[in-house]
């Protein structure tokens, strides 16, 4: 695994620390005016889900580590266990559904994934960007309503609450952002 300074970690990172597996979320490079320059990284723990904040000098040096990454389609979910099946060699792998936590609502049947692996560890789910609802519930149309900045809330398919544009009615399919968890344009 390769070495890098701590001056050249980058949030996205996925960096070996105190015996455990930690991303890096943010990345501030602080020159004080006495002593050194360091970089204040705020980490997050792979495994379950610890924050830390730690600092590093631009001469220590952190292992950083490539996840593997597989494309698998989920099948189904059983008892809080999500299924997924490997799309080149069939092979079936079971995670706990609260490895996607908020977005779990997003995941349907048959659709493609992306699971970073450590080793035979799966670690991370990633969904696709872009997801397609229906809207389920939502406020009527009111006449004039037209500024450019209101939004209405709407209740989508998966029971996930988000909020539309005024023009989007009941029944109307649309695609939502899985990350940012908003609305991004009709289907």
């Amino acid at each position: 695994m390769p070495k890098i300074n701590g001056n050249e970690i980058r949030p996205g990172n996925v960096l070996e620390h105190d015996g455990g597996l930690w991303v890096a979320v943010k990345c501030d490079h602080v020159k004080p005016g006495k002593g050194g320059a360091f970089a204040q990284v705020e980490m997050k723990n792979l495994r379950d889900g610890r924050k830390l904040n730690e600092r590093f000098r631009s001469a220590d040096k952190v292992e950083r580590v490539r996840l593997e990454q597989k494309d698998q389609q989920f099948l189904f979910e059983t008892d809080g266990m999500l299924t997924f099946m490997d799309t080149e060699t069939y092979e079936q792998v079971e995670l706990p559904a609260d490895l996607l936590g908020e977005r779990r609502p997003f995941l349907q049947d048959g659709m493609t994934v992306v699971i970073e692996y450590y080793d035979t560890e799966a670690l991370n789910v990633t969904l696709p960007q872009k997801v397609t609802c229906t809207v389920e519930e939502t406020e009527p149309v009111v006449k004039g309503q037209t500024a450019a900045n209101s939004f209405k809330p709407a209740i989508l398919d998966n029971g996930v609450k988000v909020m539309v544009p005024p023009f989007v009615g009941q029944g109307e399919a649309i695609i939502v952002n899985t990350e940012t968890m908003e609305y991004s344009e009709r289907a």
